[in-house]
């Protein structure tokens, strides 16, 4: 029995036909749209690529990029067919290709699935990558001098600037590194040397932060050193007082910042994939309805169209059973005793003639 068996017209097979060309024209967009989606989520990455540290973050820019790219063509085919297929003559050139077609269609909707879902599942990768690459980034702050991470000073003060941010989790993670260079510390001074001698490493640590920690909407000048001394400061408690400085970690910002990002691309993809698969139910209908009409031999009579023409457990069964033929096939036949010759009649000859020698009796 057939799967949601609809039976159509003449003039409700070319309105179909016409319908779906229009559709797959739609879907070219939907595959630029996707392309473009793509595009601009691996450029967003790329801007902080110094602050991420190497994971498979970007399969997903990657994966809607190709996914664009195979539904501008797929749909354009498409597109081809549908136009053809208002002429029944017409069909007979794509009737071979068509279901091929709608094979390779329906896998290219479940890849457009797979990158709506994987815009959902990158949360726990995106937050290991940002967490690492923040730390080194952080790390390598004071070497402005050293060919390679210069940058990274400016890289992080714009971003804590930007995201109202500062530090990887919050302020106290500038306690922890040393983010100011030795060549713009005063070695004569015997705190700063006292300072140096009192870490292991050897590393000037201080209860300080970088200027572009500062919130700008607080009504008071910005606090950035001696921040645990309340002492060094007027009227100033560090344990009550409300810091005048970004209380956001720079890795909870970046991870909802790509967060929000993600989500609003995957529901964009998701929605292109409801399309799609609409658009790839239409061929199905529009191809099994041909394909009666010619079976009927009257291009003008009624014809039904389906989506399976068995139910889904008997195709299920059907193409199990055509899988465990095709392991089948190159199997020998053997019997008891395993050998594939044994029920094989004997094609010996016996010279020119074919007649076996005779038997010498043996003297007893």
């Amino acid at each position: 029995m057939a799967v949601l068996r609809v039976k159509f017209t003449k003039s409700q097979r070319d309105k179909l036909a016409q319908v779906l060309w229009l559709l797959n024209w739609v879907s070219v967009v939907t595959g630029i749209i996707l392309f473009s989606l793509g595009l601009f989520l691996k450029v967003e990455i790329n801007k902080r690529r110094e602050l991420m540290a190497e994971r498979a973050i970007h399969s997903v820019p990657n994966m809607l990029i190709a996914v664009g790219l195979i539904a501008c063509i797929i749909n354009f085919v498409g597109g081809k067919i549908c136009y053809d297929c208002v002429d029944t003559n017409k069909f007979l050139r794509w009737k071979l290709v068509m279901l091929p077609y709608i094979i390779c269609t329906f896998f290219f909707t479940l890849c457009v699935l797979v990158g709506a879902l994987m815009c959902y599942s990158m949360h726990g990768e995106l937050e290991e990558s940002l967490a690492l690459g923040l730390s080194d980034a952080m790390r390598y702050y004071k070497d402005t001098d050293t060919p390679g991470r210069c940058f990274l000073k400016r890289t992080i003060d714009l971003l804590q600037i930007q995201f109202q941010c500062c530090g990887n989790k919050g302020h106290r993670d500038w306690f922890q590194i040393q983010w100011i260079s030795n060549r713009y510390l005063d070695m004569s001074k015997q705190e700063v040397l006292d300072r140096l001698r009192s870490n292991v490493e050897g590393k000037y640590l201080m209860d300080g932060v970088p200027f572009s920690c500062c919130n700008v909407n607080s009504p008071r000048h910005c606090i950035q050193y001696q921040l645990t001394n309340n002492s060094a400061h007027f009227n100033y408690d560090y344990k009550t007082e409300d810091l005048n400085l970004w209380k956001r970690g720079c890795h909870q910002a970046l991870v909802e910042y790509y967060t929000n990002i993600m989500h609003s691309i995957g529901l964009t993809v998701l929605l292109i994939w409801l399309f799609e698969l609409s658009v790839l139910t239409g061929v199905r209908y529009l191809q099994t309805a041909l394909e009666n009409v010619l079976r009927q031999g009257d291009p003008e009579s009624e014809s039904d169209g389906w989506l399976l023409e068995n139910s889904f457990v008997e195709t299920a069964r059907s193409n199990f059973n055509i899988i465990k033929n095709l392991g089948k096939c190159n199997q020998v036949d053997t019997t008891v005793n395993g050998d594939p010759n044994i029920d094989k009649p004997c094609t010996a000859h016996y010279g020119p003639d074919n007649v076996p020698p005779k038997q010498t009796p043996v003297a007893s």
